[in-house]
């Protein structure tokens, strides 16, 4: 390759897979790990689903860069915001400072986002906002490449009034779903559920994850993949 012709200014593809969930007492975000540049996987376990406070999350997904910093500045003014009032900030203050940083900046920024959290004023809230600085209240949001596999399937699977292990469930099984299918997607699941009680974090390693339909067994080297016999054509 010549580097000479490399145009280092042109766009990278970027994907991911997020989600959150609202449930009966809380809520539940989770998604993929897989950081990519184009066709380059530059971090295969990465950490997308970000602290802001004691009581929310958010799932950042588009540039990995944009969406960090985001975060850390909303996590700065939600500090500021805490030792001024005296009490945590709520889901909607934190949503919302993340909707004006969006807003404001959204001819430089290149990411969306989702909220989540718990407070004793509205309870589990979940709130996306995507590119562009828009924010919209829902029961269920996902973003990321992985996104566009997902929807019919939230239209079917998910339900009002879920109890903790269904929604997590739910969420699980809507991530491997958009791994198997979005070459973009990828890795380990993650998921943070939030209540009254507090913030419980799970980990699903990829080799634990549901397969689907014609998708491969995870394996430890490609050795193991061309010494296996090949799949079964298809009879159409």
């Amino acid at each position: 390759m010549d580097l000479c012709k490399v145009n280092l200014d042109a766009p990278h593809s970027m994907g991911t897979t997020i989600i959150g969930v609202t449930y009966n007492g809380g809520v539940v975000l989770g998604a993929d790990s897989r950081t990519s540049t184009g066709v380059y996987v530059a971090n295969r376990a990465s950490d997308k689903i970000t602290q802001l406070t004691d009581n929310v999350y958010v799932c950042r997904s588009g540039s990995a860069a944009d969406s960090q910093i985001v975060s850390d500045y909303v996590r700065y003014f939600l500090h500021q915001h805490t030792i001024q009032l005296g009490q945590p900030a709520t889901v909607k203050v934190a949503a919302n400072l993340v909707r004006l940083l969006a807003y404001n900046n959204k001819n430089m920024l290149q990411t969306g986002m989702i909220v989540g959290g718990w407070d004793k004023y509205e309870g589990g809230k979940i709130y996306g906002v995507p590119l562009g600085g828009t924010i919209i209240e829902q029961p269920f949001s996902i973003g990321g490449s992985g996104s566009s596999y997902l929807y019919g399937f939230f239209d079917q699977a998910w339900k009002e009034g879920m109890t903790k292990d269904e929604a997590e469930q739910l969420v699980v099984k809507a991530v491997s779903l958009a791994i198997a299918r979005d070459g973009a997607s990828g890795g380990v699941v993650r998921t943070v559920i939030i209540n009254s009680e507090g913030v419980t974090r799970n980990f699903y390693a990829g080799d634990k994850l549901p397969l689907w339909h014609e998708e491969l067994e995870p394996h430890n080297s490609l050795l193991d993949i061309l010494n296996s016999t090949s799949p079964e054509p298809m009879n159409i």
